[in-house]
């Protein structure tokens, strides 16, 4: 498995909320939904996303945004345009005083907005639960990745937009799917840029050496592994492989392998029904008590809790240079 197979080999939407929102300016739509990601398209128009705590950043026809949640947002036809509704989790709207919209601003099949000819027009699709990205990838990305059209390579979006607007059976699974690959297709495109500034592990995957030793540990993260038999399976010594490992991945070989190990629980727990004790034991840990320590001491509350959305899993580890990418 090659290192962009391994960190795009996880968006699994599943009922995921998809609609064309049509526009006529003025126009402001505050996002406080939580998604863990959410990608807008612009069809038609312009339009602006205006985080809370970065430089807003415009859209133009044919760009594409990937927004990491699950801080709040705004998307505008100016950045100076006062929010007129609030979106929801679960795709509910409302209005600044509480009233209802999501029906009143419906025109047609996953058509939704002010004026059925407004002259802008975005493609949105929103991940609902964490369970349905990996963890791993939303740790490497940064809270808002811009790209322009000329930078896309992406020939399903005209696609998506007949789609949406299609109402036949078995049209929400085709929709997740196309949404899950419309992700990887954009994922990828950013990535093959330098300014992406992707994670260490990410990076290192082209290290003969290192490389090797991480997609040992994505193929076998059961494995019993220890430093010293990855070292011997990378054909180098021990002390060499360990200090090579932490230069390139930034941290040390065990250190990332339990990460690793951690995410992979963590999305297991959220897609499957699977018992805490399987899926410790499918990670490499001997038993639930033995996950449950490592899940506390690192992610701040138990696989029990993850499970449940008890106050959700925190945000997920990012790099220190990982801030808002604009080409």
């Amino acid at each position: 498995m090659d290192a962009l197979a391994g960190l795009l080999d996880g968006p699994r939407a599943r009922g995921a909320f998809l609609l064309r929102m049509v526009m006529e300016p003025p126009w402001s739509v505050r996002v406080e939904d939580r998604a863990p990601l959410a990608l807008m398209c612009m069809t038609e128009g312009t339009a602006w996303i205006v985080p809370d705590s970065a430089e807003p950043v415009p859209l133009r026809a044919g760009d594409l945004a990937i927004v990491r949640g699950p801080a709040p947002y705004t998307i505008a036809d100016s950045p100076e345009t006062e929010p007129q509704a609030v979106a929801g989790p679960g795709g509910t709207c409302h209005s600044l005083r509480g009233q209802p919209l999501m029906r009143s601003m419906l025109m047609g099949v996953r058509s939704w907005g002010n004026d059925p000819d407004g002259s802008d027009v975005m493609q949105i699709g929103t991940y609902q639960m964490s369970g349905e990205v990996g963890g791993r990838l939303l740790g490497a990305l940064p809270p808002l990745i811009h790209l322009p059209a000329d930078a896309l390579e992406c020939p399903l979006l005209p696609i998506l937009d007949e789609e949406l607007r299609r109402d036949e059976p078995g049209q929400s699974v085709m929709l997740d799917r196309m949404l899950d690959l419309v992700l990887v297709s954009a994922l990828r495109s950013w990535l093959a840029r330098p300014e992406a500034r992707a994670p260490g592990w990410y990076r290192a995957m082209g290290d003969p050496v290192v490389g090797a030793a991480l997609r040992l540990m994505q193929r076998e993260p059961a494995h019993p592994w220890t430093v010293a038999a990855l070292a011997a399976r990378c054909g180098v010594s021990r002390a060499q492989f360990a200090r090579r490992f932490h230069e390139l991945v930034g941290v040390p070989p065990m250190t990332h392998l339990t990460g690793l190990r951690l995410d992979l629980a963590a999305d297991l727990l959220r897609s499957s029904d699977a018992t805490i004790e399987a899926v410790a034991r499918k990670v490499g840990y001997s038993g639930s008590f033995a996950l449950s320590a490592a899940f506390k001491r690192v992610r701040g509350i138990s696989p029990r809790e993850h499970r449940g959305g008890n106050g959700g899993p925190p945000d997920p580890p990012r790099l220190p240079e990982q801030q808002q990418i604009s080409p």
